[in-house]
């Protein structure tokens, strides 16, 4: 039995997951099950959200959880066992006006996800996805002119 230990990390933050991930592989040795469950979005008009929110949404709700996947399987894979969990949206299924961004994030998690399945079978390691209908999540409003700053977390 492992006394619990909180470790913080930004999922849009990039640049410190591996460091993370490999933080806990020394504390614990392996990782049973992963899920990821974190998740960012902005509702807004294509053209009202920038290039630079479109990239941080990508990066929290895309890369954030591929590059936690991709430093955790190995371990996972060498074990031969595991079990990796994407909490997605059904907004990966189907877009839905003012949410694109969003969408396209979550579309391409599934995209990963479902190819990953595939792969891990053979290493006998489970991947699942889990698409919600709408959760009720923090919310940070701003102004009606400020989409940047009305972001879900």
């Amino acid at each position: 039995t492992y006394a619990p230990k909180l470790i913080l990390l930004d999922i849009s933050d990039i640049n410190c997951i591996r460091d993370v991930a490999k933080e806990i592989l020394n504390c614990y040795g392996c990782v049973d099950i992963l899920i990821n469950n974190a998740s960012m979005k902005v509702k807004g008009a294509v053209q009202s959200i920038s290039l630079q929110l479109d990239k941080k949404i990508m990066d929290a709700n895309y890369f954030g959880p591929v590059t936690l996947t991709k430093a955790i399987l190995p371990n996972m894979i060498s074990r031969r066992t595991g079990q990796i969990v994407l909490i997605n949206s059904i907004q990966g299924k189907l877009g839905i006006p003012f949410r694109a961004a969003y969408a396209a994030s979550k579309h391409a998690a599934v995209g990963f996800f479902d190819c990953l399945r595939a792969e891990m079978e053979e290493f006998d390691i489970s991947v699942s996805t889990v698409s919600p209908t709408f959760i009720c999540s923090y919310h940070r409003q701003s102004a009606p002119s400020n989409w940047e700053a009305s972001t879900w977390k």
